[in-house]
């Protein structure tokens, strides 16, 4: 199992716009492939933007397509600006 934290770009205007669309979409994974995501943003902006990150602990193998697909469904790309980057993590095992 692989943790995603995905960040990206979303301009001050937008938040509010973008931020029920992502709880609405976590809702929906959490029945779908029963991962539940958190969604994160760094304090103050930059020229006008936020950065905004998306964790989802212990995804199942298949998540990231589940998640592409919920992501263009829910529409989010109307309100990010710029791509979105993910950077998986994985447990570091205790044996060797």
């Amino acid at each position: 199992m692989a943790d995603l934290y995905i960040y990206y770009k979303v301009r001050d205007e937008h938040a509010a716009q973008l931020a029920p669309l992502v709880r609405a979409m976590h809702a929906g994974l959490a029945l779908q492939a029963g991962v539940m995501g958190t969604v994160k943003r760094r304090p103050g902006s930059l020229e006008g933007r936020q950065t905004w990150m998306e964790i989802y602990l212990a995804t199942p193998d298949g998540f990231d397509t589940a998640l592409a697909a919920a992501v263009r469904q829910a529409g989010l790309d109307q309100f990010t600006d710029g791509p979105r980057h993910t950077e998986v993590f994985m447990d570091i095992s205790t044996c060797a």
